[in-house]
């Protein structure tokens, strides 16, 4: 599975389902894209035991928030907070537990306080308004961002990762620590082990819908302006090797200074399928600008649910806003989570 980059920025994305008769031709095609995205991200190594650790908590207006942190793959620890709604009057909670979201934060030095602190940034307080929305919610520091910037570099900086691991790429580690919260989650008598979601804006956004495609323990993912093919993509470069700010799959860079992509992403987001997908992206996105190529990818998948039978699980949504997550969109998402964290559509 390799393309030409040039040939396909004239001919648009490869057709998901070219070939593709059925189901069991999909899987098969499906097990190929998922040994060619783990050959080029690296391994997804042994977890420790999920053990949560509460460090403080401040009491909000409907919810609790819990400083808390965990172990994760290869000794290291990952710093987070932990939302969890208040108790109804009564002090009852649901018998079967909480849903429960994994939240993943933006591009920003902050890392899960850009998420999950009040006042903070417009249009990026996901983690509050689920936990209102009756959710316990994970927001964990991605590694460089948050508590987790390496001494002595900036946040985003992945220069220390990659002297530690030359061999991984931080898209297997985020993958690894976002498994590794799954785990936490589902350790918590309070949550509903059948009901938990991701959700992303951005570098959150991406970081989600590969976690859905690699664990089906996530049972439905919202990603927010976080879908950049290759295809169309002013600057693919950015998925490779960069000496500042952040290098997420070095392997690609081979590739792509031959003019060759190994995969394009709307190949790796439908690894996720057929678990509930919401998808937006703006049209003046300056960061991910190639938005026909976005919509074009998101087409692929729509077919995709359509073939697998699962066309009321996927839904896209292309506007005309900027690199952000709109108070519109965040409440069409958190609906649709509603719905398919609440087991409705089971």
């Amino acid at each position: 599975m390799s393309y030409i980059l040039s040939q396909v920025n004239k001919t648009g994305l490869p057709p998901l389902l070219a070939g593709i008769a059925d189901k069991t031709q999909w899987m098969e095609k499906r097990k190929r894209i998922r040994e060619t995205w783990l050959s080029y991200i690296g391994t997804l190594p042994e977890r420790p035991p999920a053990a949560l650790r509460y460090l403080s908590a401040t009491e909000e207006h409907g919810y609790s928030r819990h400083r808390v942190e965990y172990d994760t793959a290869y000794g290291d620890t990952v710093p987070a907070y932990l939302l969890v709604p208040a108790a109804p009057a009564g002090g009852a909670r649901p018998s079967s537990g909480y849903p429960a979201v994994l939240a993943l934060h933006p591009t920003h030095e902050i890392g899960k306080d850009d998420i999950a602190i009040v006042p903070g940034r417009p249009n990026r307080g996901y983690a509050v308004e689920l936990v209102l929305r009756g959710y316990v919610v994970l927001a964990p520091d991605a590694l460089t961002a948050g508590e987790r910037i390496y001494p002595g570099y900036p946040a985003f900086d992945s220069t220390a990762f990659y002297e530690a691991y030359p061999e991984w790429s931080t898209v297997a580690k985020n993958a690894t620590d976002h498994m590794q919260g799954i785990d936490v989650l589902e350790s918590l008598a309070f949550v509903d082990r059948r009901a938990i979601g991701a959700i992303g804006h951005s570098f959150g956004g991406y970081n989600a819908y590969f976690l859905a495609g690699l664990d089906d323990r996530v049972r439905a993912v919202v990603s927010s302006c976080g879908f950049s093919p290759f295809a169309g993509d002013p600057h693919p470069d950015h998925w490779g090797y960069r000496s500042y700010p952040y290098t997420h799959i070095p392997k690609v860079s081979a590739d792509l200074r031959e003019d060759r992509i190994p995969f394009d992403f709307h190949e790796i987001a439908a690894l996720c399928a057929p678990v509930p997908f919401f998808n937006y992206a703006g049209q003046q996105d300056a960061i991910f600008p190639h938005w026909r190529s976005v919509a074009e990818g998101m087409g692929e998948l729509a077919k995709l649910y359509g073939l697998l039978g699962r066309e009321d699980r996927f839904r896209f949504y292309l506007g005309e806003g900027k690199h952000d997550f709109p108070e519109e969109i965040r409440l069409l998402a958190y609906r649709f989570l509603d719905r398919w964290l609440d087991k409705e559509g089971e």
